[in-house]
């Protein structure tokens, strides 16, 4: 494999606005000051309750790309997320990357999920979102021949800083109209991101950003 097309397939691999197969939206072409906050990984016990509650106190719904393997763990964690009303995504089951994997891998992956957040009491559409963002040509080809949307971003302060007033700072200065945020609060290692919460949705509503679960955001599109 020459170096050119190696570069050219590493780039697709981790590409938040282009895959080879079907669409992939990394946020909304919308006027209307509307955003959309999602959650990558988990549910887990220790920290499901209390990112919920900061979300009722704010009277904010965001998107939750559960692992179906911690659903699988934690089932009465995706129900309390469905419960509150919040939209939850597929992020697959083992969250392996998904670039080198065989046509039944990703099958296996995408429907062992979906049937784990039917039972948590979702009953929406169920987007994707890759692991890692990682993908190549055969989870691509598997979600647009089932007609399914795959979901990355073009906010993710995590990428650029640890702290959370760095991660705050950063969602701020970036966020545009039909935005997609990524964070991840599910797991202990993450205290900086989950601190930063609340902060990032006061600091936008103050510049009169709505919230919006993906598929709220994505069908405003055409309006």
């Amino acid at each position: 494999m020459s170096i050119a097309v190696f570069a050219a397939l590493w780039w697709i691999s981790k590409s938040t606005t282009f895959q080879v197969f079907g669409d992939i939206y990394h946020k909304a072409e919308i006027q209307h000051k509307a955003i959309a906050l999602t959650f990558d990984d988990g549910p887990t016990r220790e920290r499901t309750d209390e990112i919920l509650r900061i979300l009722r106190e704010e009277n904010v719904k965001a998107t939750f790309y559960l692992i179906g393997r911690d659903i699988e763990v934690n089932p009465g964690e995706a129900e309390k997320i469905v419960t509150e009303q919040h939209e939850v995504g597929n992020h697959s089951y083992s969250h392996d990357r998904m670039v080198l994997v065989t046509p039944e891998f990703v099958r296996n992956e995408i429907e062992r999920t979906d049937d784990l957040i039917r039972k948590a009491g979702f009953a929406n559409d169920i987007t994707f979102r890759p692991p890692y963002g990682k993908k190549l040509f055969v989870l691509p080809y598997y979600l647009s021949e089932n007609g399914r949307k795959t979901i990355s971003w073009d906010i993710a302060p995590e990428d650029f800083a640890e702290k959370s007033d760095d991660i705050i700072k950063y969602t701020l200065e970036n966020a545009e109209s039909g935005s997609i945020i990524l964070l991840h609060v599910a797991y202990r290692s993450r205290d900086e991101s989950l601190k930063s919460v609340r902060p990032i949705i006061k600091g936008l509503k103050e510049k009169g950003f709505e919230f919006k679960t993906v598929s709220e955001l994505l069908a405003m599109q055409y309006r």
